[in-house]
């Protein structure tokens, strides 16, 4: 049995009262969690580590924009530095002396990130992630999160009309894009996508 299968038969009523009532918008959403954390489907969290500073500069291109290489040079190899530094002042996140953008790093399937997120989170599923954000980690919080995001983004509209695209967009880059196929891992994205959906019409025939 599948993880994705494994996740589905335990938090049934969950993936129910959340509106994934088809095996297509199962199949999207454990395809796009399958790409963005790995067959396992354990939550993750964003490491912060780095020891390029081309890589830096790739990765976080406004924060660094017209800095010298010695001042990236400071955010090499420290987590905890270079988040506070680059989330900060973004997203309800604190000046970079708070460490904010460290505790509200991304975490999740779909990493949740930003203090403002943590919080929205919060109000919604009414689990406390602003006071402890590991809870992210959980298993039951990670389901509970992705769905979230899901939902609030209304990811299903897109799969309802097999758009994997624009679904894809969403999750890895936060918004659609003009070209196609353009998010990372998106054959990976797909495929999964694809072989899921015939799992889980297998197993909504059989429990009909």
């Amino acid at each position: 049995m599948s993880k994705a299968i494994e996740l589905y038969k335990k938090y049934q009523t969950l993936f129910k009262k959340s509106g994934f009532v088809t095996p297509q918008r199962l199949a999207y959403f454990f395809g796009q969690s399958i790409a963005e954390v790995g067959e396992d489907l354990k939550s993750k969290e964003e490491s912060g580590y780095y020891t390029s500073v081309d890589r830096l500069r790739k990765v976080f291109k406004s924060p660094f924009k017209g800095k010298s290489d010695d001042f990236v040079k400071q955010y090499l190899k420290s987590s905890k530095k270079l988040l506070s530094y680059v989330y900060a002042n973004r997203m309800s996140n604190r000046s970079e002396s708070t460490g904010d953008g460290y505790k509200y790093r991304g975490r999740g399937i779909f990493q949740i990130t930003g203090k403002e997120n943590y919080k929205n989170l919060s109000l919604e599923t009414g689990i406390d992630f602003i006071g402890d954000p590991d809870l992210l980690l959980e298993e039951a919080n990670s389901l509970i999160a992705a769905i979230w995001y899901w939902n609030v983004n209304r990811l299903s509209r897109y799969v309802d009309v097999m758009d994997i695209d624009s679904i894809s967009d969403i999750v890895n880059k936060g918004r659609i894009t003009k070209d196609y196929g353009d998010a990372h891992n998106f054959e990976i994205r797909k495929q999964k996508s694809i072989e899921l959906l015939k799992a889980f019409s297998e197993l909504n025939r059989e429990n009909l």
